[in-house]
């Protein structure tokens, strides 16, 4: 293993695992889901019957077979399956971790853990985009799309995501403030992390492939 494939892997691990965390504090945080977990929710919410955890894994299953047979199977690898069966007992852990920490938060404390999880939630994102060793099954959609099609990830993933938003409200789930900046920021965050940050901490100062 050569050190740019150590840098990849720590990269892809390192980011994964925080943008769990990061989910934790956005839950906290109480205001609203990120917009697949508006969709998911919707989706379980008119399904009524099996736990929201295994309607989840299906439909991180379906999006995996879309990756898969349809987009890019090059997307899927070992970040792809650390979120499919590590991430949300990270997700857990975080949330469980400030509850005990901080059991009835004020609304200035809550907004902050907001507001922070989009940001640490972006530069992690960012992180194991780059190390380009597999990504979760919703965000190969958007990366995807971007790089087969030249358009802007920026546009896609805010498309995307307010796609899902609005699929998920029509379904019963009503976002909140959190779902909202998140559909509208998080696209351009990741794409500005990923430039100032991952890129050239994979290639460095250049911060582009040789």
């Amino acid at each position: 293993m050569n050190s740019e494939m150590k840098r990849r892997l720590a990269m892809t691990v390192a980011g994964v695992l925080i943008a769990g965390f990061s989910v934790g504090m956005f839950q906290y945080s109480a205001m609203g889901l990120d917009p697949f977990q508006v969709f998911a929710h919707g989706v379980w919410k008119r399904i009524n019957g099996p736990s929201f955890g295994f309607v989840y894994m299906v439909l991180n299953m379906i999006l995996l077979a879309v990756d898969f047979f349809f987009l890019d199977r090059k997307k899927i690898g070992i970040a792809t399956f650390i979120n499919l069966f590590l991430l949300g007992y990270v997700v857990d852990f975080s949330a469980w971790l400030w509850k005990s920490l901080l059991p009835d938060p004020s609304f200035l404390i809550r907004l902050f853990f907001l507001i922070m999880a989009v940001v640490i939630m972006c530069l992690a994102s960012a992180l194991y985009f780059t190390g380009d060793l597999g990504v979760s099954t919703y965000d190969a959609i958007a990366l995807t799309l971007s790089e087969k099609k030249g358009w802007d990830f920026r546009i896609v993933r805010v498309v995307s995501d307010l796609i899902c938003t609005l699929t998920g409200t029509l379904l019963g789930v009503m976002p909140g403030i959190g779902t909202i900046i998140t559909a509208f920021f998080m696209g351009p965050l990741i794409a500005f992390f990923r430039k100032t940050v991952a890129d050239p901490l994979r290639f460095g100062k250049s911060g582009t492939s040789q």
